[in-house]
């Protein structure tokens, strides 16, 4: 029974493999990865730009820089033009008393214009950061929110692509009349099931171990990850398996999977910015459960009676969708 259910993974892996559309969703994972840490750092840099003029005040320029993403210009010109973009940049420039005034559009918000003003003082008085008598006390939260969040996504995403493999697997056999074959062979049908849902389980692992190694999350319980990313591809499964017998174009198949995003990031909108009262709309959606279970994890703070409770959950609700779709599934093969 085993090396049958290898056996119809190995052929669809291969089949995945030099099939174009599926072979891009094997790769997408690592372009998200990839992604995230291309705009991670842009996203932590800080928002604070300010504008010198060139050769008034090397010093200044040295300062700033440490607290600061300073632009140096040739010419007033130059910054005036460069202050009418749409960002928040602040000139400060020398007046014809030899102090300092700050130019700005006059949009820029309150505390970035306090910020540059207190940078002007702070350099005037040559004061740096070891002349601080405020000692930094935090939670040991290195990582960013956003590149957290997107981590997260990324992995509840790859269980739904698990699920448009297995209906793309499904269709081409449809499309070659082999599913009538396998009815002639050994294979049982629960076989053929486990089969076909092994790739929807593999790939979504493999992806979601890609994306916590290129994004830096290596030291987290990656037992946590296996039972969650598990877990979660449930869902994805059944659809791959009602979408892939209930129709015989790709394209269509592809697009009526692509229904479970909305409410992957409706759970995740709603998790991230509606109050605790709201919260409980969403509790239908195994993607919620999953994603509060991943933010856990990521922060390292997660014990195995939370993922035993959220993974309970999931399976719960995973298990009464199943009650639901198994007669179309059962009848589809037949």
């Amino acid at each position: 029974m085993i090396r049958r259910i290898y056996l119809i993974f190995k052929r669809d892996l291969k089949t995945s493999i030099r099939n174009f559309i599926s072979l891009y969703i094997l790769v997408i994972p690592i372009i998200f990865a990839i992604m995230i840490n291309v705009f991670s750092p842009g996203i932590n840099d800080t928002s604070v730009e300010v504008a010198l003029l060139k050769g008034e005040n090397t010093q200044q320029i040295e300062y700033f820089n440490q607290f600061a993403k300073v632009e140096v210009f040739n010419t007033y010109d130059d910054i005036e033009k460069r202050l009418r973009k749409r960002d928040n940049i602040i000139a400060v420039l020398l007046d014809k008393t030899n102090g300092y005034y700050i130019l700005t559009q006059g949009n820029e918000p309150e505390y970035i214009v306090d910020y540059v003003r207190n940078l002007i003082t702070f350099d005037y008085y040559n004061i740096e950061t070891e002349d601080s008598i405020a000692e930094i006390v935090d939670y040991s939260r290195k990582i960013p929110p956003l590149k957290k969040i997107m981590v997260n996504v990324s992995m509840i995403f790859t269980s739904i692509l698990g699920g448009m493999i297995i209906a793309l697997n499904i269709i081409e056999e449809k499309t070659d009349n082999t599913i009538s074959a396998i009815h002639l062979s050994p294979v049982s049908r629960i076989e053929y099931i486990a089969g076909k849902s092994v790739i929807g389980i593999f790939v979504p692992i493999v992806s979601s171990i890609l994306i916590l190694f290129i994004t830096g999350f290596r030291d987290i319980n990656f037992f946590h990850v296996l039972i969650m990313v598990t877990t979660s591809c449930i869902i994805s499964i059944l659809v791959g398996f009602i979408e892939g017998i209930n129709n015989d174009d790709v394209i269509n198949a592809a697009g009526n999977i692509k229904l479970l995003f909305l409410p992957l990031f409706g759970a995740i909108i709603g998790e991230e910015l509606l109050a605790d009262k709201w919260q409980i709309l969403f509790y239908w959606i195994p993607f919620y459960w999953t994603y509060k279970a991943n933010d856990l994890i990521l922060s390292n703070k997660g014990s195995w009676l939370d993922i035993i409770y959220y993974s309970g959950i999931v399976l719960g609700i995973s298990a009464l969708v199943f009650l639901v779709l198994a007669p179309k599934i059962r009848k589809g093969l037949k």
